[in-house]
């Protein structure tokens, strides 16, 4: 028996003789456990599926590249004052010079902020994975055991499992991109090199458990900042799941009490599912409390295994074009390195190391700040769909969004500069905006539109004019779930897909059950008035089914959030979306 969870009163019980994955078995266990005075719920924890985000590559990964010793000579104007690490001419995403075929310039642009001073100083970054190397001699000075825990084992030395295929390499390639350390000789340079890394490990055992991920989401929440999570349910373009109850418990926990009120970030990879998939069904990628990040590639295209939802926020870099050394350059185990790392779960971690920096440039930033930070900064750069489904469009405040790409490319040293002058934004509210529980039928061959008025809980202390995360909570059953397609449209006009056609998904049982879609593309926009939902089949075939309940539920904040930031740019999307904030006020 020991103690879980932050409140003092919630305690795990292992019993040492009874098969893990029995349920049916414990159950007398479980009702004596209940039948105690002393217990208030007693609750078996079930285990589950979760698995790690990134391409396995076929082949071993690369190590001992041989380098051209005159490159930053040959080829940097600024060798002075770039890092000297041997790998970091292969770090494309750090710096672009149209390597290996890609765009030049199309990178994080880190050096700007490096070039402030801002390197990640007194930040820590939870790996939550498969384990750290913590022995690894570009991590070790960065690592903060302190902070570290493995929780597969139960013990404070989160090290990686040995197995022959390096299948555990996954957290120390993630911990790498973040703080690696520079100018040490030892493969490339992390995104936030002189920031901590914390290792959790939590993903490597036969199944998952809510306690395991409820313990590792709430471990050490003041000594902690980011968390970092390449990892989910099954991206196989039919599962829907999401969080358990402790964990979601321990998220909100976290935003709301983490960091000694400022709240912890919580970043996460959208997941690899492809085209076949849709983030929007992945309860911890689509959740307002985290920061989705999607990624793209070195010539500014989608990664055929990006999965597209509108939920996603931002996006980061990871393996490029059709080159495999062309992945993610970083730290693997054994003191090793690798050019291969790829997956949406090395496009996460980049976006935990620009966190970190833009929270060392100012440390009051609040988990809302730097979602609103991440809208602001993010850009469009080279961006775009390499088939040509998902355009960029503009929303009601003048943000562009993508599909697939959220509100762009982070940019380190815009969101650095940013942060240093942030004015943290106003209290966040929660709006019941409607509900629609009369079920409507959904026929092949037409869609099915259903409306709801709303006033944003106007003059209640809920209310909510600037919209942050929207979402479209709904109950729907189909003879055939995959294909199902749902879209919201704004009182402004924005219209999102918060579900897409999943081509391997054939449930007609389960359909959704309250099921949270959410959308952040009506970022900063005005939410009253109607707002429109369409539900319809994508699929040659005859199909039914039933939309039986739809409530809109509006996060956001009363008060104009930007209204106390001066832009640095009339053309920077701070001053688009605060002019078009005081255009409406005046009218």
């Amino acid at each position: 028996m020991y103690l879980v969870g932050g409140n003092g009163h919630e305690y795990h019980f292992k019993h040492r003789t009874l098969p893990h994955a029995r349920s049916r078995r414990s159950i007398s266990h479980t009702r004596l456990l209940k039948s105690h005075p002393l217990i208030h719920t007693a609750i078996q924890q079930p285990g589950f599926k979760r698995v790690k985000r990134g391409l396995r590559p076929a082949i071993p990964a690369i190590h001992g590249l041989k380098f051209d010793a005159n490159y930053h000579n040959a080829q940097n104007d600024n060798a002075d004052i770039e890092p000297t690490d041997p790998y970091f001419h292969l770090q494309w995403y750090l710096k672009n010079t149209g390597q290996n075929g890609g765009k030049a310039r199309l990178d994080l642009n880190v050096q700007a902020a490096w070039n402030q001073g801002i390197t990640g100083k007194n930040v820590t970054t939870a790996i939550m994975d498969d384990g750290v190397d913590y022995m690894h001699p570009d991590l070790k000075f960065n690592y903060n055991a302190e902070a570290s825990y493995d929780f597969s084992s139960n013990d404070p030395f989160p090290y990686p499992r040995y197995t022959d295929d390096w299948f555990n390499s996954h957290g120390t390639r993630c911990a790498g991109e973040v703080a690696a350390a520079r100018d040490n000789g030892i493969c490339g340079v992390g995104v936030a090199y002189d920031s901590k890394i914390a290792g959790i490990r939590m993903l490597d055992q036969p199944y998952m458990t809510d306690l395991i991920e409820a313990n590792s989401m709430g471990h050490k929440p003041h000594q902690i900042h980011i968390y970092s999570a390449s990892w989910g349910p099954t991206d196989d373009g039919k599962t829907v799941d999401g969080p358990r109850n402790a964990t979601m418990r321990a998220i909100v926990q976290g935003v709301n009490e983490g960091r000694n009120g400022l709240g912890n970030i919580y970043v996460w990879a959208s997941g690899d599912g492809g085209e076949e998939d849709d983030c929007n069904c992945d309860g911890y990628a689509a959740s307002m409390w985290t920061i989705s990040i999607n990624s793209a590639i070195n010539d500014g295209q989608n990664a055929h295994y990006d999965e597209s939802c509108s939920s996603t926020l931002a996006s980061t870099f990871s393996n490029g074009a059709k080159d495999p050394n062309t992945g993610v350059a970083t730290t693997d185990l054994y003191g090793k390195c690798t050019t291969t790392h790829s997956g949406t779960s090395a496009a996460a971690p980049e976006a935990a190391g620009i966190f970190a920096l833009a929270l060392e440039a100012n440390p009051d930033l609040t988990w809302r700040d730097i979602q609103h930070l991440t809208v602001l900064t993010s850009k469009r750069n080279s961006l775009f769909d390499a088939k040509n489904r998902f355009h960029w469009t503009m929303n009601g405040v003048g943000l562009e969004f993508n599909h697939l790409f959220g509100f762009g490319v982070l940019d380190a040293g815009g969101m650095v500069t940013l942060a240093k002058q942030w004015h943290t934004v106003p209290a966040r509210y929660h709006c019941d905006a409607g509900v629609i529980e009369q079920p409507h039928p959904i026929y092949s061959g037409r869609s099915l539109f259903l409306e709801l008025k709303t006033d944003a809980c106007k003059g209640s202390n809920t209310e909510v004019n600037y919209l942050e995360h929207v979402q479209a909570v709904i109950s729907a059953n189909a003879s055939r779930r995959g294909d199902l397609e749902l879209f919201v449209t704004s009182p402004m006009g924005t219209r999102s897909m918060i579900l897409s056609r999943r081509a391997n998904d054939d449930d007609h049982r389960d359909g959704f059950t309250k099921w949270p879609f959410m959308t952040t593309h009506s970022w900063g926009e005005y939410p009253h008035g109607v707002w429109k939902l369409e539900a319809r089949f994508n699929s040659a075939q005859p199909r039914s089914g039933w939309l039986i309940e739809w409530s809109l539920v509006l996060h956001g904040t009363k008060e104009a959030p930007y209204r106390t930031l001066s832009p640095a740019s009339p053309h920077s999307k701070l001053a688009i979306v605060k002019k078009a904030h005081e255009d409406k006020k005046m009218q």
